[in-house]
């Protein structure tokens, strides 16, 4: 089963790319958002896109979606650990 999305000729001119790489940018925004979501994995996703997990989040990356999504409150606490870290001293 498939599902067709059609947009107006204009938003494909408007956007100076061709038809299939429209189609590529439109599948790529719409699985990184539902992975985003928790909607569905990275594997999944990279299976529809016929890429590796990798590939993925390196689309993931290259398309404006973070990689790692902290909330606000998780993010201050990890960006505090580094001064709690130990100093390790070298061994001889």
């Amino acid at each position: 089963m498939s599902v067709l999305v059609e947009f107006p000729e204009q938003v494909l001119d408007a956007s100076n790319i061709d038809r299939r790489h429209f189609a590529q940018q439109v599948m790529i925004y719409t699985l990184g958002q539902m992975y985003h979501l928790g909607q569905v994995t990275a594997g999944f996703a990279a299976e529809v896109l016929g890429c590796s997990k990798i590939e993925f989040y390196r689309l993931l990356s290259e398309n404006g979606f973070s990689l790692i999504d902290y909330p606000p409150d998780e993010l201050g606490k990890e960006a505090a650990m580094p001064s709690e870290w130990p100093r390790y001293k070298r061994l001889p």
